[in-house]
């Protein structure tokens, strides 16, 4: 009797360990696409970045005096975050995106 609890924990086991594998993998391909989609604006100018995701929900001057914009949406419940770092010549110079899937 002790055998077959002793199997049937380490089969649950594993079903559970395989299970969260698989989930971190998804939302490993979805961030990667999520920063490869992000990425095509690295080098644009503002404008363009207005011009396809509109007007940022918030936009201030970081303490590098650079211009920060943010986009936030919500999905499933789950807020999600861009802000985009704009140079001094309005130019997109990086990003970065939180919670988003």
């Amino acid at each position: 009797m002790k055998k077959l609890k002793f199997i049937t924990f380490g089969f649950l086991l594993i079903i559970l360990l395989t299970g969260c594998k698989t989930i971190k993998q998804k939302t490993d391909a979805i961030v990667e696409k999520e920063n490869l989609e992000l990425s095509k604006y690295i080098g644009k100018s503002s404008n363009e970045l207005r011009l396809d995701l509109g007007e940022p929900d918030e936009d201030f001057k970081n303490e590098k005096g650079n211009l920060e914009l943010i986009y936030n949406s919500k999905k499933y419940g789950i807020v999600c975050e861009r802000r985009f770092e704009v140079d001094s010549s309005l130019i997109v110079i990086g990003f970065v995106s939180n919670g988003c899937f």
